[in-house]
């Protein structure tokens, strides 16, 4: 058997795993890496201008597309440049591979794979080290073990400059079908969920991004109807039943007074892969939680805890309620009586109900949104009707500010079939800006919609209303955005209004090319 290096392992090590396509930024310490994607055409490399970029990018990707994201950057600083991306991918349960070196020096035998690896696991669920190239096959069949069971989270694996320049003598695997996340939960639980259930009088199904990425959405469509249960959504479910739907009542936003009224009267609540923001029952509701962590579907104290994949176990209630009972007859006109109240103007905030509208009318069912840490990105939780599941894309509770851009270059590699647009505000799009290069270099044919206040606008207006008018550091100058698109080599627009905007929108969407609208907006005002 002929010797190779570390660098020649890893890649062929990725590739035996089915990975396509690599994100990164070549550098000292990763050479023979880099030299092994060059001699193995078929996996595609995307060299980017900030790490940064490579696990948002990784992180879009591995969300729309159902594959692992594979980001490889050097240690120290370009791996450190990494951190907000991947704990991002951390908060949304996003399956993430981030490869990087350790140091320098030769390696130490006594050093364990898991020896000083303890930081990582702060926003990964896994992470190992590879001592010599031997040992590189193990080590990444492993890292794909961990990110196909359990709940998706990033991994980080270390291969060391050393160990890439190292020869030596390489078995590798097989490729092997990647096991289930997780069996059908307990048989006792699944039966006290199931009979909870056919006794609710007012059930209510909430789904979070567990439901989303386990792909439950046909399941929970099916189970709505039977039970003709209302779904809400947390921001990462959104989708997840079709805002087109009359069981939808668009995302839990407790704010808005008739619907946390109505929710309060619920009776069972079905929580679906719903981590955080699920609130505190009443004293008469009864909760269900399924999900893949024990302590996630025991927080809380639920009355029937289930552990499993969403899908798996959503299924498993199905055949369970369906054998217990009939189909429950159809709603009164309430939930329609919600979403108009929600929908209609009183409810509303101009411009962003307009500028909202118009993204929402230039977009096909199945196009993607990457909502950005703005003004407009928050309205969008709430008012952005989403109509299939990994369509709408947030961060979470991370709020990483400068995001949005680059996950939706990741979201486009992974379904470039269908337009893909990021929601950011003047601040929040400058911190990946260069990004532009990346997508015009590439063919990376995504969006990137600019709302323009010259501010950072959220902590401004709250200077002015709320500080005494104390206002510091968040009045910015900006560029002409659309001369800076434009010398990336951009198609560059700006869209003056909501009418120019969707306008602006189809106009990108036909060229397919990749394309920045410039959208000047005043101060807004925030109401939840």
């Amino acid at each position: 058997m002929p010797q190779i290096n570390g660098g020649q392992a890893l890649i062929e090590s990725l590739y035996r795993e089915g990975v396509r396509l690599v994100m990164g930024l070549p550098g000292a310490g990763q050479y023979e890496a880099i030299d092994a994607l060059y001699e193995r055409p078929d996996i595609r490399y995307i060299s980017l201008r900030h790490e940064q970029a490579a696990s948002y990018m990784a992180d879009g990707y591995a969300r729309v597309s159902g594959k692992v994201g594979v980001g490889l950057v050097v240690e120290g600083p370009g791996f450190f440049n990494t951190l907000a991306g991947l704990s991002t991918a951390a908060a949304v349960s996003s399956p993430v591979l981030m490869v990087t070196g350790d140091d320098h020096t030769a390696p130490d035998p006594s050093r364990t794979n898991f020896d000083g690896l303890a930081s990582h696991l702060a926003y990964a669920k896994w992470a190992g080290r590879a001592q010599n190239p031997a040992r590189v096959p193990g080590l990444v069949r492993e890292a794909f073990r961990q990110l196909h069971t359990g709940r998706p989270a990033p991994v980080v694996v270390e291969v060391g400059p050393a160990v890439m320049g190292m020869r030596e003598e390489v078995t590798f695997f097989e490729p092997e079908t990647q096991p289930s996340r997780a069996a059908e939960g307990d048989d006792e639980a699944m039966e006290l969920a199931a009979q909870l259930l056919t006794q609710a009088e007012r059930p209510l199904i909430w789904a979070g991004s567990g439901a989303v990425y386990s792909d439950a959405a046909p399941i929970v469509r099916a189970l709505a109807e039977f039970l003709k249960a209302p779904v809400v959504t947390s921001r990462t479910g959104k989708g997840i039943l079709s805002d087109r739907h009359p069981l939808s009542l668009g995302m839990a936003n407790m704010g808005f007074k008739p619907l946390k009224e109505w929710t309060d009267r619920r009776d069972v609540i079905l929580a679906v892969g719903v981590r955080g923001g699920f609130g505190t029952p009443g004293a008469h509701q009864k909760v269900i939680r399924i999900d893949i962590e024990p302590q996630t579907a025991t927080s809380g104290a639920p009355e029937c805890a289930i552990t499993g994949d969403a899908k798996i176990c959503l299924e498993g209630l199905y055949r369970r309620v369906a054998a217990l009972r009939t189909p429950r007859p159809n709603l009164p006109e309430e939930l329609a009586g919600i979403n108009a109240k929600r929908f209609g103007p009183e409810e509303q905030l101009q411009p962003q109900a307009d500028l909202i509208r118009a993204i929402r009318n230039a977009l096909p069912d199945e196009g993607i949104v990457v909502p950005g840490m703005n003004q407009m990105g928050y309205y969008s939780r709430n008012y952005y009707p989403a109509y299939a599941p990994k369509t709408y894309l947030t961060t979470s509770s991370m709020g990483t500010l400068g995001s949005a851009y680059p996950i939706a270059l990741g979201a486009k590699l992974g379904r470039p079939d269908q337009p893909v647009v990021s929601i950011s505000g003047d601040g929040g799009f400058l911190y990946n800006a260069q990004e532009m290069a990346t997508a015009v270099q590439y063919g990376i044919n995504a969006i990137a919609v600019v709302f323009n206040d010259n501010a950072y606008g959220n902590v401004l207006r709250n200077q002015i209303e709320n500080q005494g008018g104390h206002v510091l550091g968040t009045r910015l100058y900006n560029p002409d955005f659309v001369r800076l698109g434009e010398s990336f080599g951009m198609l560059s627009l700006r869209a003056n209004n909501a009418e120019q905007l969707e306008a602006a929108l189809r106009r990108a969407i036909q060229a397919d090319k990749p394309a920045l609208i410039e959208v000047p907006v005043p101060m807004m005002r925030r109401r939840y």
